[in-house]
């Protein structure tokens, strides 16, 4: 079965919010299953409920722009209860689905999250134009997609999301494929993939230009009360652009994070390369990452206090690792261990951080074939080590090739290289402290 969205009522190009119509649409199909078709032309629409069974598809020069009126949003978390305000629970979202399964996003069209609506350019970064942007309240998900099993999501863009782009709770069998996600490089929260809780998960051949996370798997409070753990998840053959971590895992860990392979990418001005939290109790274990290139460094954060978030985590680091406790709360974070690293090529502007503690050691991680280049690639000094979100938080030190702090049993196969500046400005060490 084909439907045709403009078949029940949905108009192009003519500033009509069609969300009865498309809504519609996806109903009838989802009573024996089939293809509905958003053909081309621009269509907006308040938040749309996929249904099971269906494959939501834009034609080539389709383009489905998500409303601007609060109104029209859909308050999925009014009853969630969470501690991180990173987590970012309101504004609700635009795509929804709830205990589904077999559901396909696909086509050559565009799905628009408007988040030049939110943000401002408020120019407190001394000029630079590098810093967070400023953001209005109320920003909705891109999607939120919540305990579907079978899901695809393939070929599709996803354009200028004011918050998280495709956040999957709960979500098992799922296949992402070479789809783009090109958000505002300095837009605040707004990831790219956020696997939260799911398990048996491919990510592969997608194009991601964003502001926060590229790719980062979670668990965060809410979803690890319903769903528990996140394992077993892929990502292969990324091209990866972040003002933040190009790949992650946490900084959300209430639950345990485990297998996760994540190889051939290429990273493209990241603030850092990869990125590993515990932070909320959930042990991550089992984590290989192999065959990257590219580079990380750092950018400028704002020289004013604004309302909103004006800081980037991160200070251009190829590898971070790191268990300790959140700022002002009292919660140990579980252990880190059996971590491999193998075939990394970066050239970075500040240290590889293994952090643990002595309540949360990290444990087995190897490095081999890795080699960073060290490369003053920013106007910016190398000054200090960032640990955030942390009650450590940012600090000035000096910055060494690589700082290791309560760790057991790391093999250390990288090899390293400056240019002048780097060379004058790096410590050509590595700063051990509780190592064994």
């Amino acid at each position: 079965m084909v439907i045709n969205i403009c078949d029940y009522g949905a108009v192009p190009d003519s500033g009509i919010v069609c969300t009865a119509a498309i809504q519609k649409a996806i109903d009838a199909c989802s009573v024996s299953g089939g293809q509905v078709r958003i053909p081309g032309g621009r269509f907006i629409s308040g938040s749309l409920r996929l249904k099971s069974h269906i494959d939501l598809h834009l034609e080539q020069g389709a383009v489905l722009q998500t409303s601007l009126n609060p109104a029209d949003i859909i308050d999925f978390s009014k009853d969630f209860e969470d501690d991180n305000p990173d987590t970012g629970w309101e504004g609700g979202c635009f795509l929804y689905a709830y205990d589904e399964e077999d559901i396909t996003i696909s086509g050559e069209g565009v799905i628009d999250g408007c988040g030049r609506e939110y943000y401002t350019e408020e120019d407190t970064d001394d000029v630079h134009h590098e810093c967070p942007l400023d953001v209005k309240p109320g920003r909705p998900r891109m999607s939120f997609l919540e305990n579907v099993r079978g899901l695809t999501i393939r070929d599709i863009t996803f354009r200028d999301s004011a918050f998280w782009t495709i956040h999957m709770a709960g979500c098992r069998d799922v296949l992402i494929d070479s789809v783009r996600i090109l958000n505002n490089e300095r837009g605040p929260n707004n990831d790219g993939i956020d696997p939260d809780c799911c398990t048996n998960v491919i990510i592969r051949g997608c194009i991601i230009t964003s502001g926060d996370d590229c790719i980062v798997i979670k668990t965060t409070a809410p979803m690890t009360a319903k769903y528990g753990e996140c394992s077993h998840i892929i990502v292969d053959s990324c091209i990866l652009r972040s003002r933040s971590s190009a790949l992650k895992v946490g900084t959300e860990t209430w639950g345990n994070i485990h297998h996760i392979l994540m190889s051939n990418c290429i990273l493209k001005d990241c603030t850092r390369g990869i990125g590993i939290w515990s932070r909320d109790g959930g042990e991550i274990s089992d984590i290989m990452i192999h065959h990257l290139i590219g580079n990380t460094r750092r950018f400028a954060d704002s020289t004013m206090r604004t309302e909103g978030v004006v800081t980037w985590w991160g200070k251009g680091d190829p590898v971070f690792v790191s268990a300790t406790k959140r700022e002002e709360v009292d919660r140990l974070p579980g252990r880190i261990r059996n971590l491999t690293f193998d075939q990394l090529d970066l050239v970075s502007e500040s240290a590889v951080l293994l952090a643990g503690e002595p309540y949360a050691p990290i444990e087995d991680v190897s490095f081999t074939g890795c080699r960073i280049h060290f490369r003053h690639q920013s106007p910016h000094p190398q000054d200090c080590l960032d640990e955030r979100p942390s009650a450590r938080g940012c600090y000035p030190a000096d910055v060494p090739h690589a700082c290791l702090r309560s760790c057991r049993n790391v093999s250390w196969d990288v090899r390293t290289d400056c240019d002048a500046y780097m060379a004058e400005h790096l410590i050509p060490e590595i700063r051990r402290e509780d190592v064994s």
